[in-house]
């Protein structure tokens, strides 16, 4: 089955895609899967971590809503999962690597979205990145400190799946672009389901490039894409629809994002501060996983350990911690 694959690769892809049986391999070598390629291998481990099954309590930008249609990281994830696969096979890149890259690329997000990643940040004195603690999951906190021993250019792509980024393959720069389009339209539509926009307030020049309603925003995300990069040593989209998507992108921070998580902020920064001084100052409480990092980077242990629990897991922790119990003195 493997070699099938390979030999489909060397006559479906595109030139400018990353073959399977070219990867760069992992840090520590493994006999080989008789099945499964090596990007194959490593999209079933991050499926099947408790890091990915963790996402589905993992706010994506609306706390606790009421309702069950919202986006979680976790269904962000499949949703940039889908949008990157879409891109690479009409690209002709190579499907499993930006599969692998989009199911892994937010396993180190915080609790709380991005306020949770901002807190931790200000509280860590070496800083916090998401996809830089994506990385450090699969490398090192996985598998109970074993780490998943992912391929190069997996590793790769999560690390740089961010704006700031250098993806150093066109399937990370796939997954890169998969993500925006991805949390800026499915954002659009919780925010709309929410009360805190109407689909006429959109920037109406955004709107006449991409279109009112989600799939049809995404279509043409992808659909430009396409155009622009297929059979090129590059992915992007035009310059119109690029400054398009900046716009909604720029529309979304100014009156969703910033607006949505001020109703959190106070009470998601008191409990995370609340918790990470609690673990510095009794660093022997911190779960077997991290103690070793704590002897040398206590900070980092705690922040270890605070980005990966669920929100449900965060709260319950603070009110066993800090909020006094009925019948108590």
């Amino acid at each position: 089955m493997k070699e099938k694959t390979y030999q489909k690769e060397k006559m479906f892809l595109s030139p400018y895609a990353v073959h399977s049986e070219n990867s760069r391999g992992r840090e520590r070598e493994e006999e080989p899967c008789p099945m499964r390629t090596d990007f194959q291998r490593d999209r079933d481990r991050i499926i099947y971590s408790k890091s990915f099954l963790r996402l589905k309590n993992k706010t994506q930008v609306f706390f606790a809503p009421d309702g069950d249609h919202y986006m979680s990281r976790l269904t962000h994830t499949l949703d940039v999962s889908q949008i990157a696969r879409s891109l690479a096979r009409c690209l002709s890149l190579n499907e499993d690597l930006a599969e692998a890259i989009a199911l892994g690329h937010d396993l180190g997000h915080t609790p709380f979205g991005h306020i949770g990643e901002r807190v931790l940040a200000s509280l860590n004195p070496a800083g916090f990145k998401h996809n830089e603690q994506s990385l450090r999951v699969v490398d090192k906190l996985e598998k109970d400190g074993k780490g998943l021993n992912l391929t190069y250019e997996v590793r790769s792509g999560i690390l740089n799946h961010t704006p700031a980024g250098k993806p150093e393959t066109l399937e990370a720069e796939v997954v890169r672009y998969a993500d925006l389009i991805a949390y800026i339209n499915h954002d659009i539509e919780d925010a709309i389901r929410a009360g805190y926009l109407t689909a006429d307030a959109l920037p109406q020049d955004a709107v006449a490039q991409f279109g009112r309603h989600t799939s049809e925003r995404i279509n043409t995300a992808i659909t430009d894409i396409w155009r622009e990069s297929e059979g090129k040593p590059y992915v992007r989209m035009s310059a119109e629809k690029d400054k398009a998507l900046s716009e909604l992108r720029a529309f979304m921070f100014e009156h969703v994002y910033e607006r949505a998580n001020k109703l959190i902020q106070e009470s998601a920064e008191r409990m995370l501060r609340a918790l990470y001084t609690y673990f510095m100052e009794k660093p022997s409480e911190l779960p077997v996983l991290y103690l070793e990092t704590a002897k040398s980077d206590l900070p980092r242990a705690v922040c270890d350990y605070l980005s990966s629990m669920t929100d449900r897991y965060a709260i319950d922790l603070f009110q066993r911690l800090f909020v006094p119990k009925e019948g108590s003195v």
